[in-house]
């Protein structure tokens, strides 16, 4: 007897298992005649697996995997769909993210990516069941709301910021500057809707981001003291001596506030270092002198974040140059380190000296004195060194009389 095939099929169902599960099933399906007789030969394949990586994926194309939001490709196929005259009137809310970068720097890109999901599910909360809500770029956030006027788009956005108004990311305030506009007629360009709704975001973002990163300052160095107690007192002594050798080389009183400032903060770029380092009761590796270093850089894309404390930034990053150019990070030699820099590098460099450690002793305010006026011109700049010794008392300003 001969066998003829019969034209086969493939397909896919579920199948269910004695125990009540199912698993995802291919079949092949393949029909013969044997003789006058007709044969089916099933080939059943489990696909389970497939079908999981099949259906991530598909999910993963239309939502950002960060936020569980929709992403910005879903966003763009949804307006052209919602687009037509009986979801007038149709707004949008642009939201975007105070602080983002602030907070990378600072405490690291995990503290970054849990501030934007703290972010989205203050948004996500405030809306309603069938709004649009999309992640439309890095800390940017968009809302779609058919069939909704100004008034109502302003209350998502009031019930946005009630929810996340008591929100923290490591002693961070959540914040989020909106914008948000509405087509009223037909003929109205929906693009040009969304331009207007970025536009006032960012009018809105220019009066909020500056308090928030103030704010958000203060917290960063409040943070790094209560990581490290010692780094408060260095902090103050630091910067009454910056005051006081401004005062004896003749700046100006703004200057020398900004002199306080400055040596107050110096250390800011400490926040992203381990605190198994910064409290290390031994000498540091070079791995972790590595670490150390970074710090300046770190302080410098802290500060330099907030435009009005962007001179003291680039003054924080060269503290740590050295007269002779062979400090870092740059490398800046002589006059071509800011003034204020110098005076934080000696200051910094005298009071780390006459401060116990616990891995050496302190020295004494002779010894220091000594090392000022031996590295002066090569370490320190030479007439800022030469001023500090012979003018000023040091000792008394780093540890005063109660």
């Amino acid at each position: 007897m001969g066998l003829k095939d019969i034209a086969g099929m493939i397909y896919e169902t579920v199948h269910y298992l004695k125990d009540g599960t199912s698993i995802n099933v291919e079949v092949s399906s393949q029909g013969t005649l044997l003789g006058d007789k007709k044969v089916h030969l099933n080939i059943l394949r489990d696909i389970t697996d497939r079908k999981k990586k099949e259906d991530e994926n598909f999910y993963l194309s239309y939502h950002d995997p960060l936020t569980g939001l929709y992403n910005r490709r879903f966003y763009e196929e949804e307006i052209k769909r919602l687009d037509t005259e009986r979801n007038i009137p149709i707004s949008i809310i642009i939201g975007d993210v105070n602080g983002l970068k602030l907070v990378n720097d600072a405490f690291g890109h995990d503290k970054g990516d849990e501030l934007l999901r703290k972010a989205a599910k203050a948004i996500q909360s405030a809306c309603r069941i069938d709004d649009i809500v999309a992640r439309w770029g890095g800390d940017e956030f968009v809302i779609l709301l058919p069939k909704t006027n100004t008034e109502e788009a302003e209350k998502i956005v009031n019930r946005a910021k009630e929810l996340y108004s008591n929100v923290l990311v490591n002693s961070i305030r959540v914040s989020i500057s909106f914008g948000w506009e509405t087509k009223r007629e037909t003929d109205e360009d929906i693009l040009k809707v969304l331009k207007s709704a970025e536009d006032a975001m960012y009018k809105h973002k220019v009066i909020e981001n500056e308090g928030m990163r103030g704010n958000t300052i203060n917290t960063i160095i409040n943070t790094l003291h209560e990581k490290n107690p010692r780094e408060e007192q260095h902090s103050k002594r630091v910067s009454q001596l910056c005051q006081d050798i401004g005062r004896a080389i003749g700046l100006s009183e703004i200057e020398v506030s900004q002199l306080k400032l400055v040596g107050l903060l110096h250390d800011i770029g400490k926040i992203a270092i381990e605190e198994g380092i910064l409290n290390k009761p031994g000498k540091l590796t070079q791995n972790e002198w590595e670490q150390i270093r970074k710090h300046p850089d770190i302080g410098y894309r802290i500060l330099s974040s907030s435009y009005e404390m962007l001179e003291l930034a680039e003054c924080i990053l060269a503290h740590h140059e050295r007269w002779d150019g062979k400090g870092y990070p740059k490398g800046l030699k002589g006059e071509a380190i800011p003034k204020v820099s110098r005076i934080i590098a000696l200051a910094d460099a005298y009071d780390a000296m006459i401060s116990e450690r616990p891995y050496r002793h302190s020295l004494t305010e002779e010894e220091a004195l000594k090392e000022i006026e031996k590295n002066a011109g090569t370490q320190f700049d030479p007439e800022i060194s030469r001023i500090f010794t012979s003018r000023i008392n040091p000792f008394e300003i780093a540890h005063p009389k109660d």
